[in-house]
């Protein structure tokens, strides 16, 4: 098999995206399992994953690495903050989910990744876990509310964090405007915080997201 680096624990194996293993035989949901050279490597899906669409589509802004500490929002059931855990080795992944039903999925996930911390929450109220959050380096949000630009802006200043990377799902803000219109919107209110760095549509994998890469002004 070629395998091939892409960024910081992130590599392509024959054309897949997969992200080296943090943790030896865990499997989180139907990816596939590379064993090469007394390694596993993670099958990382763009159709399950925003953050592996946008590297499939060309992203070149990455921000993680082994060390960086991250605040997930809108982790859902662990498919890519499972991954993230992976590349963000040496880091926490602290995750926070909204929904009772998705936690009992991420608690699976977070008792096979020890550096993944849930959080059930809401991450419009980020006074209400800030106490059980340290300092971290990057907020990846991928939640599917009318305000998500408003919700990253809030833990922006809650946590102050360098780096943002956002995507943005047009039909929960609006299924009237047109999703490049959503986007613009959206951005602007961003830029007042943030100088944006990348913008990736997710299309094929994600219909009408755009994922934004950004650096605290």
């Amino acid at each position: 098999m070629k395998v091939r680096s892409i960024f910081p624990r992130v590599y392509k194996i024959d054309g897949k995206l997969a992200t080296l293993s943090r943790d030896k035989n865990v499997k989180v949901y139907d990816e596939k399992i590379f064993r090469i050279r007394n390694k596993e490597y993670r099958e990382f899906k763009p159709e399950r994953s925003k953050l592996a669409a946008a590297i499939k589509k060309g992203l070149k802004f990455f921000p993680f690495d082994e060390k960086s500490d991250v605040l997930y929002l809108g982790a859902s059931s662990g498919t890519t903050s499972s991954h993230v855990s992976d590349i963000c080795k040496d880091g926490l992944v602290y995750c926070v989910e909204i929904s009772s039903r998705m936690m009992l999925e991420l608690l699976r996930v977070a008792r096979m990744k020890d550096n993944i911390i849930p959080i059930l929450a809401d991450a419009n109220r980020p006074e209400e876990y800030a106490n059980l959050i340290g300092k971290v380096d990057i907020i990846y949000q991928d939640v599917a509310q009318k305000n998500q630009a408003e919700i990253l802006i809030k833990n922006f200043l809650a946590f102050k964090p360098r780096y943002a990377m956002l995507a943005i799902k047009a039909r929960s803000i609006s299924s009237i405007q047109r999703p490049e219109k959503v986007f613009r919107e959206e951005i602007e209110k961003l830029k007042k915080y943030f100088k944006i760095i990348e913008k990736i549509n997710l299309e094929p994998y994600h219909k009408d997201h755009l994922l934004i890469s950004m650096e605290r002004r």
